[in-house]
C-alpha cells in the first residue's frame, strides 16, 4: 500500500506514432484502455480535435483521472495519469501507452499526493473505512 492518497505519473513521449496522435478516436480508445488496465473504473470521457491537428482529452475515473495533449507535427504527446487508492497502478497504465504510441523516448516523473503523514492519516483509518463503506477513491 502507498503512503499517500495517489501517485501522479506526468511522462513526456516523444518520436511517435504521428497519425495515432492526430487521431482522436485512437487516442481516446488507447486512453480509456489504459484506464481499464491499470484496474481503474471509468466514469466518463472528452476529447477534442484541434485544427489544423492535435487532440486533447481526459477520461474521468473514480480514482481520479488520466489526461493527454497531443502535437502530431512533433510526434510528442503529454500525458498525466493520476490516480488514488492502492488498487489502481498508474504504471501499467503509462507502460500501455508506451507502446500504444510508439514512444521512441520517453521523459517521465511520479509523484506521491497526499502524503499521510502530513495529513495525519494512519493505514488503520483507511482499513477501517473500506470495511464500513467509505469511499476511499
Amino acid at each position: 500500500m502507498i503512503a499517500a492518497l495517489g501517485r501522479h505519473i506526468i511522462a513526456d513521449f516523444y518520436d511517435c506514432d504521428r497519425e495515432c496522435l492526430n487521431n482522436t478516436e485512437k487516442i481516446q480508445y488507447h486512453m480509456q484502455k489504459a484506464a481499464i488496465i491499470s484496474g481503474a473504473h471509468i466514469v466518463t470521457s472528452s476529447f477534442h480535435t484541434f485544427m489544423p491537428y492535435g487532440v486533447s482529452g481526459a477520461v474521468i475515473i473514480s480514482e481520479s483521472h488520466l489526461a493527454i495533449h497531443t502535437w502530431p507535427e512533433y510526434g510528442y504527446a503529454s500525458v498525466d495519469l493520476y490516480t488514488c487508492g492502492d488498487h489502481v497502478d498508474p504504471e501499467k497504465a503509462f507502460e500501455y501507452l508506451k507502446y500504444a504510441f510508439k514512444s521512441g523516448k520517453i521523459e517521465k516523473e511520479e509523484h506521491l499526493r497526499g502524503n499521510f503523514e502530513i495529513l495525519g492519516i494512519k493505514q488503520s483509518s483507511l482499513s477501517e473505512n473500506k470495511k464500513i463503506g467509505v469511499k476511499v477513491c
